[in-house]
């Protein structure tokens, strides 16, 4: 025990805790709006479910990687359709590829089902569209999906398992403070709620890029890189990421504002 009180792993840890927060801020996104999609009445108890059982099916996987990490790196296929597709596929690419589309497909989903809403009140106070079970095992299934660019992330910083645990289960219990609060602001700004749609959207294609150089980066091997009509696939850079959603917030916030100051201007000039 006393191997692990040192100023080397306190500081991997502080370094561990930042990194969740910032990755995990796309995560906290999905699991406010798709618990929306769950029963009103039991919406908060979906939240919690979701996040508790993610958060220690994270520590599996943690665990699981740190283990067999080696065998998961190895690509188990290569694509060589010269000049279209090309490059190596490994588990990890996988997951980024699957992720990616479902989350994507998930936001276009809601944004086609706002768009045809007749009343937006009733479809908040009447969410019903999947059952609560239907609501956690989602959450569940993106939270792993969401920690696998993390959880990768974190292992570079160090491989001190009792650290890396616990800078997920910190992250998991900011989860749990944060979520209803999030829900909360987007319940009552449903503007936001079409800007988290959109940020999901980015969100899919984030994991798109992931998936290029997830097997050479695993093996050292650039040549394994995945190229698209001779170019290859590069994720998106975290910085470009989150500087993309500032944009899209700011724009929203200022837009939002603009719409309300012509509003009250409409209705003085309605009075006179």
């Amino acid at each position: 025990m006393a191997d692990l009180l040192t100023l080397e792993n306190a500081t991997n840890l502080l370094m561990l805790c930042f990194l969740q927060a910032v990755l995990g801020f796309d995560n906290l996104l999905y699991i406010s709006i798709e618990s929306q999609r769950a029963p009103v009445a039991q919406q908060k108890s979906v939240r919690t479910w979701g996040i508790m059982i993610a958060v220690g099916l994270r520590v599996v996987l943690l665990f699981t990687m740190i283990k067999l990490i080696d065998a998961l790196a190895e690509p188990f296929f290569i694509m060589n359709w010269e000049g279209v597709l090309e490059g190596g596929v490994n588990f990890a690419t996988i997951v980024f590829v699957l992720g990616g589309i479902f989350i994507m497909y998930t936001a276009v989903k809601e944004i086609a089902h706002m768009l045809s809403m007749d009343n937006l009140g009733h479809d908040v106070d009447g969410k019903s569209g999947k059952s609560a079970v239907q609501v956690v095992v989602l959450i569940v299934i993106m939270n792993l999906i969401f920690s696998f660019d993390s959880v990768l992330s974190a292992l570079a910083i160090t491989d001190v398992f009792p650290i890396l645990a616990t800078a997920i289960i910190l992250s998991g219990l900011a989860m749990l403070l944060l979520a209803d609060g999030v829900t909360r602001f987007l319940e009552k700004n449903r503007m936001y709620e079409v800007l988290g749609l959109f940020i999901l959207l980015i969100v899919g294609v984030v994991l798109l890029g992931e998936a290029g150089p997830a097997a050479a980066h695993a093996v050292h091997d650039d040549t394994l890189n995945i190229k698209i009509f001779g170019r290859d696939l590069i994720p998106m850079s975290k910085t470009t990421f989150y500087f993309s959603v500032v944009v899209l917030v700011a724009v929203e916030v200022i837009q939002s504002g603009y719409s309300r100051k012509l509003n009250a201007q409409r209705q003085a000039e309605q009075k006179h």
